[in-house]
């Protein structure tokens, strides 16, 4: 091969050399701001670090060859420069293999003691240098920055590396484990190759060095070193894109767990609507019932009684000597007992209108329009639309009991003398309404406890029987309150009305 053959082939080996560790210096960089999930963000920066200073010294180096194999001259401080920074670039790769591996330290362990004792041996050999030929001091500090930096801190960083390789595998990240522990063989056979320099006349240098590699071999030590450098970008680049897939699969699983609850959670509030909607229909159910039962007592006992009274009062007046003061006393006990028996005939209907059970909801919402007329003095319009028919009876008294709470608060918060009540018989609605033009009052201050007790308890009414509630007002324009309920809640019947 000719001499610019073998340059080129020389330039494409660290031009790989440099980008192989350039590429890991960047995928761990920024692998180094996510979720720790391969090392932690300490161990990572370092070795990231390690990979961008090295690959930039690879990358330098080419220039300077290009310089010296065309003879053209260049300042020795480039040379010295480069020494410093590839002296530089081996520093973060021996902070990394201490972070990983200080913290989990024991007694008894070989690893520190071989490390050290490499470091000792390289230190031996400098020792036993004597003095260096000034002639070559950059050559003489390369080799000593390799010997006593990259070596160590190489089989560190394989030792690191093969140590988190053997967690993740006891975690069963197997897949993991083996890109590790292949990173961690190249990272070991990358410190071998340090020991193999540019010849110079210090010791072991003059003896083992790359000429020597490459005799033997034929193969330049550079392009084991960027055998290697791809090997170990490569296998951490898998890891990473694991970890990544590993990160991608928690977050689903989270995600799934997390609609998992909120379905959970949507079917219990659903299980607790459903309840507190049966509730509900008990409970009014219950009232209705207690209304119903103390409306009968007083019907037939208090009414009774009355009747007797009066029976007897007329006996009494009959019985008793005609005297002026007699006689009054008895036509007031009389008059006192007819209005007693109006009370409580008035109260009767109040809590449960013969005309609901007996003829159903419009007539009893007539009767309650005659009702108001004749003790508020208020006009109470009904107007009736669709097909007739008689509703399931919770209906019919959630509907009549809606009416009378509204115009009650017509006549006292409304300040007008008319109202409209409407009542639609839809195939698969039921709607009532009672509307007025009177002041109005503003909705989100009015429906506050303890403001809106009335208007809250017509919702929960009308919310027993799945119906929907609303109220709609303003200072100055009126209320309207509108009521639909299913037809699937109200029993079809023979029309009346």
């Amino acid at each position: 091969m000719s001499i610019f053959g073998q340059h080129s082939v020389f330039l494409l080996v660290y031009f790989i050399y440099g980008l192989g560790f350039f590429s890991m210096g960047i995928a761990l960089a920024l692998e180094s701001y996510r979720t720790p999930g391969l090392a932690e963000r300490r161990e990572l920066r370092p070795l990231a670090l390690f990979g961008l200073m090295h690959g930039i010294h690879e990358w330098v180096e080419i220039y300077i060859l290009q310089r010296a194999w065309l003879s053209q001259p260049f300042p020795e401080v480039v040379t010295w420069l480069r020494v410093i920074w590839l002296t530089l670039s081996f520093i973060p790769l021996i902070i990394f293999a201490f972070f990983v591996l200080l913290p989990r330290y024991k007694p008894g362990s070989y690893h520190p003691y071989l490390v050290f004792g490499l470091f000792v041996f390289f230190i031996l050999i400098i020792f036993f240098n004597g003095w260096l030929d000034p002639q070559d001091m950059p050559g003489h500090f390369d080799a000593l920055a390799r010997y006593i930096l990259a070596v160590p801190g190489s089989v560190l960083a394989a030792l690191a590396l093969r140590y988190r390789a053997q967690q993740v595998k006891r975690e069963s990240r197997l897949e993991l484990a083996s890109c590790l522990t292949w990173a961690a063989i190249g990272f070991g056979v990358y410190g071998l190759t340090q020991i193999f320099v540019s010849s110079t006349n210090m010791f072991p240098a003059n003896w083992i060095n790359a000429e020597l590699f490459l005799r033997v071999t034929s193969i330049p030590i550079q392009a084991v070193r960027a055998a290697m450098s791809i090997l170990i970008t490569v296998e951490l680049i898998r890891a990473i894109q694991l970890v990544d897939k590993e990160r991608e699969n928690q977050l689903l699983t989270a995600k799934q767990e997390r609609l998992d609850a909120l379905e959970q959670i949507h079917q219990e509030l659903i299980q607790r609507e459903t309840m507190r909607h049966e509730l509900l229909r008990h409970t009014v159910q219950a009232q209705e019932e207690e209304r119903s039962r103390i409306a009968r007592e007083l019907h037939d006992d208090t009414a009774q009684l009355l009747t007797a009274i009066n029976l007897n009062l007329a006996t009494l007046k009959e019985a008793v000597p005609r005297r002026a003061e007699v006689t009054e006393l008895v036509n007031r006990l009389n008059t006192l007992s007819r209005q007693m028996s109006l009370g409580i005939y008035r109260m009767v209907h109040d809590l449960r209108p013969s005309q609901l059970d007996d003829l159903g909801l419009i007539p009893a919402l007539q009767y309650l329009a005659d009702q108001v007329k004749e003790r508020m003095q208020l006009v109470a319009f009904l107007d009736v639309q669709g097909n007739r028919r008689r509703l399931d009876p919770l209906t019919e008294t959630v509907i009549f009991r809606v009416a009378q709470e509204s115009l009650t608060n017509v006549f006292r918060h409304a300040k007008t003398g008319e109202a409209q009540m409407r009542l639609v018989f839809d195939p698969k609605e039921i709607h009532f309404s009672v509307e007025d033009k009177g002041v109005g009052f503003d909705p989100t201050i009015s429906m506050i406890p303890p403001h809106g007790w009335g208007l809250e308890g017509m919702r929960e009414r009308v919310e027993s029987v799945g119906g929907q509630f609303k109220v709609e007002s303003a200072p100055g324009r009126g209320t309207l309150i509108s009521v639909v309920v299913p037809v699937k809640q109200a029993a079809t019947g023979e029309n009346t009305g």
